[in-house]
């Protein structure tokens, strides 16, 4: 069982181990990789093994700094000699441009900037030469524009730090590369793109801040810079969490969970101490606990694919049974010595948050409930290579950590679609939803977006807080007869004799044992109904039911406004 009290330095430490130690039997025989499932990725089976040797090492290697051993370590040495030994059956391998393997050796450039004594110093100078050679592939070859730079710099840290073969022009190159994405007031985009997702915290500011942390003697300039940035990202970060601990559940790589709360381990690891010691453990900790409530492990207490509950429905291409080990990265807080303030600090809540906060970067405006959950309205991010359900995780009308979202299991059918918080157009067979914004005007009050869901229709939406939930205007100019379905939250539900439903003209609300939800039609005509959604299309319950408006858009201006309520139980 893993220990999820996450009061004392010492539960965090159980728990990586006990994360770590079922583990143990599926290495390889030469352990330079780790085999937990069946199903893939659009990598292969030798990266898949790797992808696991490596993400767990985000943990482990935090923890080594102590002194300390784990149940894994000769594992983990005799992997990397084997790994990096190109006359090895079990070889790591050369890569091409763009390779997947170049993602996992950024632990490695870490473990070395960490805790050399364990990754390098053992080896011998003809092993230093194959690891760094193997390293230096990822010089050699072209990555991906995004975060993927930090990895390549914190190889290229790792191996300067050590005495090996490192490329000073490509990590002056990628430095100076990754202060093209910095948009301003603390936030990035993650390469050139409109996506500004858990990559922002979990993956541009948590690198930028180990640099900070690593790099401050080399370049003091650099990691002033990126401690500042973090330091005003905290302010807008901080409301994407709810008071109970989790964050809204948004954008593509989900199956990472706990990494949501990376950015605040890396912040307290940068020696930044904007965010008073007391929050900080407090959010850090029960963010930890939310996730330990979950069923997010499976009987061996492996980390499975999925977000709340293993579910491979609302998963990515790149998902392997691996991947959700990046979660280890928040374990960063164990890097923190056990006489830091974080660890004597005494768990304080969240500052007092009112009224209404735009984050004009993101597209958001985000708002605590009155029960401590919180809830964003969005509008204009794109995912423009299209990962799986990239609707649904980037453009929904409204997300909530208390209802979570939904992704569909197709587009045929309303119960298989479960569009909640959109706004549904049926032609040729499919519902269509809004995938991209052409256009987006965002004001502390309200954002108005264009969105064009197929030729003939043009979309204005305009959304807004109202003090039970959200308000919802669309001026559908169309050119033919379609029919339309509009949908608020989904409430889950166990058994469908514990819901009570109130169906009106223009409304449709429901109640039961977890909470309530509903929607109400303000102008146009449409009639109310209930749609039970497919199971396990909802990322934080498996089951739900889904109040929505059904009416006919017609030729010329049709105005549909309507409210969005919904609230979840507490207890």
């Amino acid at each position: 069982m893993i220990n999820t009290n996450f009061v004392s330095r010492e539960d965090y430490e159980e728990a990586l181990l006990g994360l770590c130690r079922p583990l143990k039997k599926y290495f390889t025989k030469g352990n330079t990789g780790i085999y937990i499932g069946y199903t893939s990725a659009h990598y292969g089976d030798k990266i898949i093994g790797l992808e696991a040797y490596s993400r767990i090492l985000w943990g482990i290697v935090p923890y080594m700094v102590s002194g300390k051993t784990t149940p894994l370590d000769e594992e983990i040495l005799r992997g990397l000699r084997n790994g990096i030994n190109p006359e090895n059956e079990e070889y790591w391998g050369t890569y091409e441009d763009g390779s997947q393997a170049f993602v996992e050796m950024a632990v490695l450039g870490f473990a070395l900037l960490m805790v050399p004594e364990r990754f390098w110093d053992p080896l011998s100078g003809e092993e230093r030469r194959m690891f760094s050679d193997w390293l230096n592939q990822i010089n050699e070859h072209e990555i991906s524009d995004n975060n993927w730079l930090f990895f390549r710099i914190l190889v290229n840290c790792g191996l300067r730090k050590n005495g090996g073969c490192w490329s000073e022009e490509r990590l002056s190159a990628d430095l100076a590369r990754i202060e093209d994405f910095y948009l301003g007031d603390g936030w990035y985009s993650d390469g050139k793109t409109a996506q500004r997702d858990y990559y922002i915290s979990f993956a541009m500011h948590f690198y930028s801040l180990i640099y900070a942390g690593v790099m401050k003697k080399e370049d003091p300039e650099r990691a002033a810079v990126y401690i500042q940035r973090g330091e005003r990202f905290a302010q807008d970060f901080m409301w994407w969490f709810a008071r109970s601990g989790e964050a809204i559940p948004y954008g593509r790589s989900l199956t990472y969970r706990f990494a949501q709360t990376a950015f605040w381990a890396a912040l307290a690891f940068s020696g930044s101490e904007a965010v008073p010691w007391g929050i900080l453990r407090g959010l850090i900790s029960r963010h930890f606990r939310y996730w330990f409530r979950q069923p997010i492990l499976d009987c061996e207490d492996k980390l499975t694919i999925g977000y709340a509950y293993p579910n491979l429905n609302m998963a990515e291409g790149y998902n392997s049974p691996s991947s959700p080990y990046w979660a280890m990265k928040s374990f960063l807080v164990l890097a923190l010595p056990k006489e830091h303030p974080f660890w004597k600090a005494e768990e304080r809540e969240l500052p007092a948050r009112e009224g209404v906060r735009m984050m004009p970067h993101a597209g958001m405006l985000v708002r605590e409930r009155k029960n401590g959950h919180v809830m964003a309205l969005t509008s204009g991010q794109y995912c423009a290579w299209k990962p799986a359900h990239y609707a649904e995780k980037y453009e929904k009308f409204a997300y909530s950590t208390g209802f979570g979202f939904q992704v569909p299991r197709s587009y045929r059918t309303l119960e298989q679609a479960a569009p909640d918080n959109m706004l549904s157009l049926y032609k040729d067979g499919y519902w269509h939803v809004r995938t991209k914004c052409e256009a987006v005007e965002i004001t502390e009050e309200r954002i108005v977006s264009t969105w064009i869901p197929f030729d003939g229709v043009h979309i204005e939406t305009e959304l807004s807080f109202e003090a039970e939930g959200c308000r919802c205007r669309h001026i559908i100019q169309s050119d033919g007869v379609y029919q339309a379905a509009a949908a608020g939250f989904a409430l889950p539900f166990s058994e469908k004799e514990e819901l009570v439903w109130e169906a009106g003209e223009g409304s449709a609300r429901i109640r039961g044992k977890k909470g309530s939800c509903g929607i109400i039609q303000i102008e146009g005509k449409a009639d109310a109904d209930f749609i039970y959604c497919e199971p396990n299309v909802n990322v934080l319950y498996p089951r739900t039911v889904l109040p929505c408006l059904q009416m006919t858009v017609r030729p010329g201006i049709n105005i549909v406004e309507y409210r969005i309520e919904g609230e979840m139980n507490t207890d």
